[in-house]
């Protein structure tokens, strides 16, 4: 494997978009770096405000009614794991996209060289941040950040709580990370999203943020993160070409605003 910075990759500033285009825009950084070597480091957010299930997630688990009467979107991830709500003040979401020969072929290890720019990012931030050194019981499989706890992909603030999820996805001959970091908890607009959630306290108990951490305003978490990211491989400021956002509007239309997808798991054929 060659190191990360000895490549040539973009780094793309945060911008709000709506959920189904924020995944297929990782779709298409995926496609992008398996044809023609391109790789990407983004930061972004979700507007209007998106729930995104876990892949295998029963859609059963989920208030649709009060997603639609607030204005949620709800839409599917490929990745594992059980629902996140997302918005534009109180998420920041990544990803890293490359081609899948130029990372670890071990899952662990992958996850160990992804996540260092996320780590020293927390740390740049003022929040002192480590991967879960064990396991620990869900205490909701519905909601991503109350599920169990694997050292993995789970990374937790000083005090033990989590703070941030990642998750990592084959596409087209490239590895795709992304992950979601809490700036400011909002535990009630979060778990209303759910079907049968618990009470906000134990929501509480579990999560922290970065705010609340390092008592940073978000811009600054921002901008760090993104610092971190371009400096970690060297990366030059980049955006999506006009051809990537035509396709990437088209498969969010296809596939991830589509209920096919977002309520039955069913995947349509892409070009």
């Amino acid at each position: 494997m060659t190191e990360v910075a000895d490549r040539e990759w973009r780094l793309v500033r945060e911008t709000p978009r709506p959920g189904p285009l924020n995944m297929a825009l990782d779709e298409i950084a995926a496609e992008t770096a398996a044809d023609d070597g391109v790789r990407t480091v983004r930061v972004y957010s979700w507007e209007p405000s998106t729930l995104s299930l876990g892949y295998h997630q029963d859609p059963e688990t989920i208030d649709w009614e009060f997603c639609e009467r607030e204005g949620i979107t709800v839409t599917r991830r490929p990745t594992g794991g059980g629902a996140i709500y997302h918005d534009a003040v109180g998420d920041i979401s990544y990803s890293i996209v490359a081609p899948a020969d130029e990372l670890p072929g071990n899952l662990m290890d992958s996850y160990e060289l992804l996540c260092q720019p996320l780590i020293e990012a927390f740390d740049r931030m003022g929040v002192d941040a480590y991967f879960a050194e064990d396991e620990r019981p869900a205490i909701h499989e519905p909601a991503c950040y109350l599920r169990e706890l694997h050292p993995a992909h789970d990374v937790l603030a000083g005090d033990g709580r989590k703070i941030s999820g990642n998750a990592q996805y084959r596409q087209r001959d490239a590895v795709i990370q992304h992950g979601s970091i809490t700036f400011a908890r909002t535990p009630d607009r979060h778990l209303e999203a759910f079907a049968d959630p618990p009470d906000s306290d134990t929501f509480r108990e579990r999560v922290t943020s970065v705010r609340e951490q390092a008592g940073i305003d978000r811009a600054e978490a921002v901008e760090t993160l993104e610092t971190i990211l371009g400096e970690w491989c060297s990366a030059h400021e980049g955006t999506f070409a006009e051809e990537e956002l035509d396709r990437a509007n088209a498969r969010a239309e296809q596939k991830y605003a589509n209920e096919d997808w977002t309520v039955d798991r069913e995947a349509p054929p892409t070009a």
